[in-house]
């Protein structure tokens, strides 16, 4: 290639074309020599050296050169792991600010910095060329037309999230063509987003859609593939395997046509993203990216035995957020992605492992410093997982302002609850209207508290209910993989069953937990496919089974209907209710000078809750008051919000319990419109008032509305 090259600019990092030429920039402060590697059509190299450095980023313009060219950087450099230095210049690396990929990394041993064989592992150094097997960055055109699309700022109360997997969401729909099922825009195929529609959810929360590792170490020996995607390798790039178009760069107007079309219906897309860990992995991972371009900056490592990395995430290693040009690297992927790409916001995953400046987790780490600052960043949904492996890792509550949480807490009392533990009766309660112990003391509301009792990781809710044990023989690890303690509990029987006692059982156990999710004061979060009893035949960790065992089966809308019916009609009764998702605390007090209080706790008998009764081991069951005059919380021009009021019957029990309206409620008429041991919800139910006594099925709930 005829190539000429200018100085061109440090910044922005990454290739940016201008409409005459490129300017490319790429960060190493330890780095000797950089060269640019353009291919052409037939994968021939150009190498252009970059001499120009300034504030450590190497950079030059290209006259001429545009979208749709590939390439990639040779970085040269010390060559000591001992010292922290894994310079490689035998390997090709991926632009840390690729907008888009060519391809996926190809496993072969020429993209390992050392050679497999050698006895002296990672300190050897491998000189095979890996360029064949590593995807090229291309240069984009970022121009789009959204039509006045933009970000939908749907109120925190009102939200509801659909965790859900790009791929696997559509991969075996019927009705959508085969060559868009698996994609972005099967995603957004009509059939698609009809079914979003009728569910009745907000948002959809995408497991990694950044390019990743798809066949790290264990995966590559044993023919399977990482499908959940959490071992990303470039932070500004949308994975190329779920891009119907076959031109590479057209991947990123896909993304944006799919964003475009969620927004147009009312959904908000928000990102699960992988800023605590890449997919290099530990010292005997590939060299690829941030390895080979200067390791010492974006790992953190042992600090007296830099050869090692500091691994709070179980996958090898940890970004140094604490290095500036990392927390520039992150903040930059952010903004890219909520001003060029049109996403709602994100969820963090192992959060708390950005939060280590050194070793503790410090809440008030720079990135969270940085991103409440940020003019862009804190106006978007920000979700943490709140925890990571390591000590200290587990910080559920303890996330600044702007922040929202995965509740693990209200995972584990939920779970407890239903399968009748002892002593979850506070507990539970806490959870339910939303996690005031957690959330309230550092001025958040209950919209920080993200309610879920299953997630991507772990037992589907059909199999939370049809398994007591694991079941993950699939991954070939002797099923030594995933959480061993999943406070599951099987009906009785363990996996699949005829047993109609057992079934019914399992019936009312799903429709008890969604009952609970969707009734809960907090934000709820629903996972792909629990809505029509989806299975994964008790594997509690899928992350390689790309393959039936874990895409969505669709034929489960007709199989379990009655589910699918009885979730649409729970999202839309909450929906229609403000006093489901209120907006600022319980206060349990009277309201308005009368002698009713906004939230009210009653034993089966209708007498109130004394504090020694929370305590008591063997409490199961409870009435719950929810008073629809006592929302504090204003409307957008200063209305006040009235609603119904509700009562929630629990029985957690194995026996009926018979129940009694509370008796400062006595003078109300009920009328009951939710009973899990019914397959659907209930238009004209059965009415209370006065004295009357109620039977509450054993493990089910009643929902009665005042008339």
């Amino acid at each position: 290639m005829d190539i000429s090259i200018w100085p061109g600019e440090p910044y922005p990092l990454g290739a940016s074309w201008d409409g005459e030429g490129t300017n490319f920039a790429i960060y190493s402060e330890n780095a000797t020599q950089v060269e640019l590697c353009l291919f052409d059509e037939q994968d021939r190299e150009t190498r252009v050296p970059l001499t120009e450095i300034e504030n450590y980023n190497w950079h030059g313009y290209l006259p001429g050169i545009g979208p749709g060219q590939r390439y990639g950087f040779r970085v040269h450099g010390p060559f000591e792991p001992e010292q922290g230095h894994r310079f490689n210049p035998n390997k090709l690396m991926i632009d840390p600010y690729a907008k888009a990929l060519d391809g996926e990394i190809g496993y072969d041993e020429a993209i390992f910095g050392y050679a497999w064989e050698d006895d002296d592992e990672d300190l050897s150094f491998n000189d095979l060329d890996d360029a064949a097997y590593i995807p090229k960055a291309i240069v984009i055109d970022t121009s789009f037309d959204w039509e006045g699309d933009r970000l939908l700022n749907t109120p925190e109360q009102d939200t509801i999230i659909y965790e859900m997997h790009v791929k696997g969401f559509t991969r075996q729909h019927p009705n959508i063509p085969p060559e868009l099922r698996g994609t972005y825009q099967g995603l957004v195929h009509p059939e698609a987003i009809r079914y979003l529609k009728s569910l009745g959810i907000t948002a959809v929360e995408l497991m990694p859609i950044h390019h990743f590792v798809s066949q790290p170490g264990h995966l590559a020996e044993t023919g399977l593939r990482n499908y959940w995607g959490y071992d990303s390798i470039a932070y500004f790039a949308p994975y190329r395997g779920y891009s119907a178009s076959h031109s590479p760069q057209d991947q990123v107007r896909e993304f944006k046509t799919m964003v475009k079309a969620l927004h147009a219906e009312g959904i908000e897309v928000i990102l699960d993203v992988v800023y605590n860990h890449t997919g290099e992995g530990n010292h005997l991972g590939p060299t690829v990216c941030f390895r080979g371009i200067d390791n010492v900056t974006y790992y953190r490592l042992v600090e007296d035995d830099p050869r090692y990395y500091m691994d709070f995430t179980g996958c090898g290693n940890s970004l140094n957020v604490s290095h500036p040009q990392v927390l520039k690297l992150i903040m930059d992927s952010l903004r890219y992605w909520v001003l060029e790409m049109h996403v709602d916001g994100f969820r963090f995953d192992l959060a708390s492992a950005l939060a280590r400046e050194l070793y503790e987790v410090d809440s008030l780490a720079a990135f969270f410093d940085i991103i409440h600052q940020d003019p862009v960043l804190c106006k978007v949904k920000l979700i943490a997982e709140p925890w990571d492996i390591a000590d200290g890792g587990y910080q559920v509550g303890n996330f600044p302002l702007l922040w929202s949480e995965w509740n693990g807490r209200y995972r584990d009392a939920v779970r407890d609850f239903w399968r009748g533990e002892d002593g979850t009766l506070a507990e539970f309660a806490y959870r339910l209207t939303g996690s005031s112990d957690l959330y309230k003391f550092n001025g958040r509301r209950p919209s920080a508290s993200i309610n879920f009792v299953t997630a991507h990781d772990g037992f589907t809710l059909n199999d939370l209910v049809s398994y007591n044990e694991k079941h993950n023989d699939a991954n070939q690890e002797d099923n030594r993989d995933g959480e061993s303690h999943n406070r599951s509990w099987n009906c009785g029987v363990e996996g699949p069953t005829d047993d109609p006692e057992v079934l019914s059982l399992r019936d009312r156990q799903r429709r008890n937990f969604l009952a609970t999710l969707l009734l809960s004061q907090g934000v709820p979060m629903l996972v792909s496919g629990d809505e029509m009893g989806r299975t994964q035949e008790g594997n509690n960790n899928v992350y390689c089974q790309d393959n039936e065992l874990a895409w969505l089966d669709w034929d489960l809308q007709d199989s379990n209907a009655d589910l699918l019916t009885f979730t649409r009609q729970l999202i839309q009764l909450r929906t229609d209710h403000p006093v489901f998702r209120r907006r600022k605390w319980f206060q349990g007090q009277p309201i308005y000078g009368s002698d009713v209080i906004d939230l009210g706790w009653f034993n089966p008998d209708g007498e109130e809750v004394d504090e020694e009764q929370w305590q008591e081991g063997f409490a199961k069951a409870i009435t719950v008051f929810i008073n629809g005059d006592g929302i504090p919380a204003r409307g957008k021009r200063g209305e006040r919000i009235v609603d119904d009021s509700f009562l929630l019957l629990f029985n957690a029990h194995d026996e009926p319990l018979t129940f009694q309206l509370p008796k400062t409620l006595q003078e109300s008429i009920w009328c009951a419109v939710l009973d899990t041991t019914e397959p659907t919800l209930m238009e004209h139910g059965s009415r209370y008032s006065g004295s009357e006594t109620l039977r509450v099925e054993s493990h089910s709930t009643v929902l009665l509305q005042r008339l």
